[in-house]
């Protein structure tokens, strides 16, 4: 039986990278949600797509009616956002979400670089940290990904630390984040109830090598 897989926040880099590793297996449906759909049409034949928006509840209950997974790439009010998803995904009965958030928002980036992580990023990852408190709270069976500093590198190398261990690395490809995602949806039984940080392995400093 195919796995249908809600994408909302579609147009997005990560979102791209994924959408272009699922199109085109034969087990996976794919709808993209998104509030411009123009850049999307290049899927249209390999997937259902849906102009709207996530703060629209209406719009949002039809796309998750239905759906396996929701993954979600989104940025702006997430906290707002993730309390909307969690809503529709509970009123249509859907349990599985893969929600993307950022590194710091535990202050589990250790040392120099959590400093100067804090600096760059400071209030900007309330909201992350309040989504990541709604979804953590709810009875879903989530997965939320904590990216590093994203490159746009050609490369899906990425190494995992869990909720309550220390963040160390700088950076990591858009396409590795991707890929970690991909992996999920094809084993939606990894990492549930999990908040998992994500870096390239080996790339460790004070600070991204790109700054």
């Amino acid at each position: 039986m195919a796995t249908k897989v809600l994408v909302l926040g579609a147009n997005g880099a990560i979102a791209q990278h994924v959408i272009a590793f699922l199109q085109h297996k034969e087990n996976i449906v794919l709808t993209l949600f998104a509030r411009n759909t123009e850049q999307l049409g290049k899927f249209r034949s390999s997937a259902k797509i849906i102009e709207g928006d996530v703060l629209n509840t209406n719009g949002l209950n039809g796309a998750v009616k239905g759906q396996d997974i929701v993954y979600a790439n989104l940025s702006g009010a997430v906290d707002t956002m993730a309390k909307e998803i969690v809503s529709a995904m509970d009123a249509n009965g859907v349990k599985r979400l893969i929600f993307v958030t950022s590194l710091g928002i535990y202050k589990e980036v250790a040392g120099k670089f959590g400093e100067w992580n804090e600096l760059m990023i400071g209030s900007g990852l309330i909201p992350y940290r309040k989504a990541a408190d709604i979804i953590e709270k709810s009875d879903l069976d989530y997965t939320i990904v904590r990216p590093s500093w994203l490159t746009n590198n050609d490369e899906t190398d990425y190494e995992t630390t869990q909720k309550g261990e220390p963040f160390r690395g700088t950076e990591v490809a858009r396409k590795a984040v991707a890929a970690y995602i991909s992996d999920i949806v094809a084993k939606p039984e990894k990492d549930i109830k999990s908040s998992v940080g994500l870096n390239k392995p080996g790339i460790y400093g004070d600070r991204p090598a790109f700054y």
